[in-house]
């Protein structure tokens, strides 16, 4: 063979190995773009998922009452709320539809079943309220067959400083009619001061309020000075 054809050879081979180097070269760096891709898509999800808990989205609705113009928003359980709070909202709720509504077939029980809740002070505030020889007793003020209806629209929660009791304010439409009349709708607004004490000795007492809810102080007022002529004495 010439040394012509030799040195062919040679560079052929040598073209071959070259070539291959340049591939295998290609190839490493392919998968070394491919690794840094994966790298960084991981630390991208790493990071999105170590931010989520500092983001959170809350949706909300504001109410505007027509009548008064008041604004206030619409509170949404989405199964995060203390239950001391969603227990408390509950009772706040029955406690005024209850014992701010009014109607002789149930009179007797309503009086009874609000009793249950109350502290010393607002029970003895209850009766004196009730008794007939107040002009401003129920009895007396709706002897006429009225009948008072209450639709609790709103509950706000406040901290009290001594830690003692807590506080909430709680607005309502009150209804009042006459069979045959049209009923007379005013808005009111009640502050309601409770504790959580052990639940009554008296069984009867413990079948309304098993849980030892109590109302220590209780305040209610017309929201504007236009709903006074619309209804009877505030309860207080």
């Amino acid at each position: 063979m010439s040394e012509d054809l030799k040195s062919y050879f040679r560079e052929a081979a040598s073209w071959d190995i070259d070539r291959a180097a340049q591939a295998i070269g290609r190839a490493r760096i392919a998968w070394g773009v491919a690794g840094l891709g994966w790298i960084s898509a991981i630390a991208a999800s790493l990071s999105l998922a170590l931010l989520m808990p500092l983001k959170t989205v809350e949706p909300y609705v504001i109410r505007v009452d027509n009548s008064t113009g008041i604004v206030d928003i619409v509170p949404m359980y989405a199964g995060h709320a203390e239950m001391g709070e969603t227990v408390a909202r509950y009772l706040l709720t029955h406690y005024v539809t209850v014992c701010e509504g009014f109607s002789f077939s149930t009179a007797e029980r309503d009086y009874e079943e609000c009793g249950a809740y109350h502290g010393v002070k607002r029970n003895t505030e209850w009766y004196n309220l009730w008794n007939q020889t107040n002009p401003a007793s129920p009895l007396n003020l709706n002897k006429d067959g009225s009948v008072i209806r209450v639709q609790v629209t709103a509950v706000t929660f406040f901290r009290k400083a001594n830690g003692t009791s807590e506080l909430a304010q709680v607005r309502y439409l009150k209804g009042r009619s006459l069979p045959g009349a049209a009923e007379q709708l005013s808005h009111w607004i009640a502050t309601i001061e409770y504790a959580w004490v052990a639940p009554s000795a008296s069984p009867k007492s413990r079948q309304w309020n098993p849980l030892g809810w109590r109302v220590t102080d209780f305040h209610t007022e017309p929201e504007s000075v236009a709903d006074t002529s619309a209804v009877a004495a505030p309860h207080s």
